[in-house]
């Protein structure tokens, strides 16, 4: 299980500070198999502690302020999707094909929600493209989930058996996981980020003044560069324009952001613009994906130290 204390830890922080962190404990919230709610409060926990140390030495304050988590407000924030409306309407967070679904021995994970995704999933089903969600469960309902999976990813779609802990332990990727820390940290250089002008009033934002590059896609990394900007920074989301967004997700993910389409291939000039003014660059790209436009972690810590 994984706590505050355990990942304060593992990111390197001053194990004096957890003293200035206090919880609301609900365990009403996240409920789940797995402790969902003790990570989610571990995640949210260790950002505001750290928010609250970057913000106290900017603020030249004696002592770190302390920092409440409340269970209620960490369920609101994992969940946000479900509370967001869009012009008066609930968000459409998942497609029809993107769901569990019984096979004939067990039960796979299917991800349907970007256009690509659902044509290769139904291609590797053999379905036509207009195929309904009733066709597809009738197509899984006669195949082994192990199969289906390799079908699946083998057409460059994304679907999952569901294992046991047992057959999870077993396999290849688990020990991979588990050979792994929870966070993996590293400096490519030994320069020091420049510095900020102290605060003047006003609340208190860790991060006020900082300008973030958000590269990023999906969830896990809008959502990272959402914190950033909740904590005060200026950020601005770039997209590729030919790549397909789903537009109630980026909204959800996009609060206190700018964001703005550019093709790196045809307009390298103005991101090269936006990146010499960049404090932080942000990427959530698949690991090698950015490499062919200089934007690698060692190409980017060489061309701006610090």
């Amino acid at each position: 299980m994984t706590d505050i204390t355990s990942a304060w830890a593992e990111l390197g922080g001053d194990p004096a500070l957890l003293a200035r962190v206090s919880t609301v404990v609900r365990a009403d919230a996240l409920p789940a198999r797995l402790p969902v709610r003790e990570l989610a409060r571990a995640c949210v926990g260790v950002c505001a502690l750290a928010g609250a140390e970057l913000g106290a030495r900017r603020a030249a304050l004696a002592r770190v302020p302390r920092v409440r988590v409340d269970d209620g407000a960490v369920a609101v924030s994992f969940t946000s999707e479900r509370r967001l409306l869009v012009d008066g309407r609930a968000p459409v967070a998942f497609a029809p094909l993107s769901r569990f679904w019984r096979t004939a021995d067990g039960w796979v994970r299917t991800h349907a929600n970007y256009p690509h995704h659902r044509v290769r999933l139904l291609r590797a089903l053999g379905l036509p493209g207009d195929a309904a969600p009733t066709a597809v469960a009738r197509a899984l309902a006669g195949r082994a989930a192990l199969e289906v999976e390799d079908t699946v990813h083998a057409a460059g779609g994304l679907a999952v058996a569901l294992r046991t802990p047992r057959q999870w332990t077993a396999h290849p990727q688990a020990d991979a996981v588990a050979a792994r820390p929870l966070v993996e940290r590293g400096r490519l250089d030994g320069s020091r980020a420049r510095g900020f002008a102290p605060f003047d009033g006003g609340p208190l934002l860790p991060a006020a003044g900082l300008r973030v590059l958000d590269l990023t896609r999906v969830l896990a990394g809008p959502v990272a560069t959402r914190t950033l900007a909740l904590l005060g920074a200026d950020v601005l989301r770039v997209d590729a324009p030919h790549l397909p967004e789903l537009p109630d997700q980026h909204a959800d993910t996009g609060f206190g952001k700018r964001s703005a389409l550019l093709d790196l291939s045809s307009d390298r000039r103005t991101f090269e613009e936006l990146l010499a003014a960049a404090d932080v660059v942000v990427t959530g790209y698949r690991p090698g994906a950015l490499d062919r436009f200089g934007l690698s972690p060692e190409a980017l810590a060489e061309r701006r130290p610090g």
